[in-house]
């Protein structure tokens, strides 16, 4: 079984995938965090990303491995988050990691999270959520998780969601058969027996 989990950044993707993960024995994937292995090559050479997502060794989980090192650390950092997010709109680079994607959730229960999931990545994904929150409790709650100034945080934030928006990407549009949880206001167990609620009833109907 499949559960995908999309929305914006700072929507609470992360922390509510692992914790559901959790609960359910099910493996956790971090999709964001290949596409910052990737934008971490960039930094470290000139090869084109593509090439370099096609070459490197992505081993995700609750530690990042790249090429056997661990880069769980680095790619959280200010410089490979802008990386990403530039390797991220790259329609080459999507298709390699898509494809690595779709070959590691082939077998197994997996909780994937990211920025369009259930569209592109696991479209026949048995439970489909999409996570949303308000602009500014996304904002703080980034501040507060990666530290910074808020105010900082939020344009950054604002920044990547037009980039986010432009071209082909879908990260701000919801699977149709997705189910939409705002999060502003609850607490993490609250959305977590959410999700575990939808995968329990996913279970029950196969």
């Amino acid at each position: 079984m499949v559960i995908a989990i999309d929305g914006p950044a700072g929507a609470g993707k992360s922390t509510v995938a692992r914790a559901v993960a959790r609960e359910l024995g099910f493996t956790y994937l971090d999709t964001g965090a290949m596409y910052r292995a990737v934008g971490l090559g960039t930094t470290r050479e000139d090869s084109p990303p593509a090439e370099i997502a096609q070459r490197i060794d992505i081993e995700d989980g609750d530690r990042v491995l790249l090429d056997g090192r661990d880069v769980t650390a680095q790619i959280r950092t200010p410089e490979v988050s802008k990386a990403a997010s530039r390797v991220a709109a790259d329609p080459a680079v999507r298709e390699v990691l898509v494809a690595k994607q779709q070959a590691i959730m082939a077998a197994g229960d997996w909780v994937a999270e990211g920025r369009d999931i259930a569209l592109v990545v696991a479209p026949d994904a048995a439970v489909k959520v999409f996570l949303t929150a308000d602009a500014g409790e996304r904002a703080r709650r980034r501040a507060a998780q990666r530290g910074g100034d808020p105010e900082q945080v939020r344009r950054d934030q604002d920044e990547r969601d037009r980039r986010d928006a432009t071209g082909a990407r879908s990260v701000h549009r919801a699977a149709p058969d997705a189910t939409p949880i705002d999060t502003t206001g609850l607490s993490l167990d609250e959305v977590v027996a959410q999700v575990v609620t939808l995968a329990t009833e996913a279970k029950e109907l196969r």
